[in-house]
């Protein structure tokens, strides 16, 4: 995305992939480097995001799956128009917990609807908009449910989905990462938290010497 002179990272990966840790690591390095940088999130990284995350993750009846996707959607497209473009134009760094990859993941292959019908509606919902980095943090789901297990909170509605479900959104991240080499870096979760954020932190950091 050449908006501005800001750079957009999003992470990736299955619920318990450890997105959220290795965003406050990223965050905080970045803003000891002296960069802004903005936290936000898919969905829910607005005032109306907020109130789509509620209804998609937490609603307790059933959402038919393709309303399931459109509500993503319409989250995107005010959260990419009113959050990400702003900051990017002037010029911070957007760190994001999921975009259009999670879409086609979790309503894509986890609800089997159509990967590129999913995808299409993502990128006309913002614009064409992608992300100049994409980190993936690839987990078995086995090992994935066992942190969520270990966690004292209850499980929201993807969460909370079958072990069939986590193992088609797993299999659809890693052929997206595939097919788009250049923007993705694919690390095993299970690595030590260290480990991971040292990896993550020498691909930014040619990412931005390169801008």
């Amino acid at each position: 995305m050449t908006a501005g002179s800001g750079v957009w990272i999003t992470l990736e990966g299955g619920d318990g992939s450890g997105k959220t840790t290795q965003s406050n690591l990223l965050s905080a390095w970045l803003q000891d480097a002296g960069h802004t940088v903005v936290r936000t999130r898919e969905p829910g990284g607005s005032e109306v995001g907020q109130l789509i995350r509620d209804i998609v993750l937490h609603h307790r009846g059933d959402i038919a799956p393709r309303a399931e996707a459109l509500l993503y959607a319409a989250d995107r497209a005010h959260h990419v128009a009113t959050v990400v473009r702003p900051a990017l134009e002037r010029g911070d760094i957007v760190l994001q917990d999921r975009y259009l990859d999670s879409s086609v993941a979790y309503q894509g292959a986890g609800r089997v609807l159509d990967a590129t019908e999913i995808r299409d509606l993502s990128l006309w919902a913002a614009e064409g908009a992608l992300p100049d980095l994409t980190v993936l943090l690839d987990l078995d789901p086995a090992a994935a449910r066992t942190r969520l297990d270990s966690d004292d909170k209850p499980f929201d509605r993807l969460e909370a989905e079958k072990a069939e479900f986590h193992g088609r959104v797993r299999d659809a991240f890693l052929e997206l990462a595939a097919a788009e080499p250049e923007r993705f870096l694919v690390l095993d979760a299970a690595a030590s938290v260290d480990e991971i954020a040292e990896l993550i932190r020498a691909r930014v950091a040619a990412l931005l010497a390169s801008r």
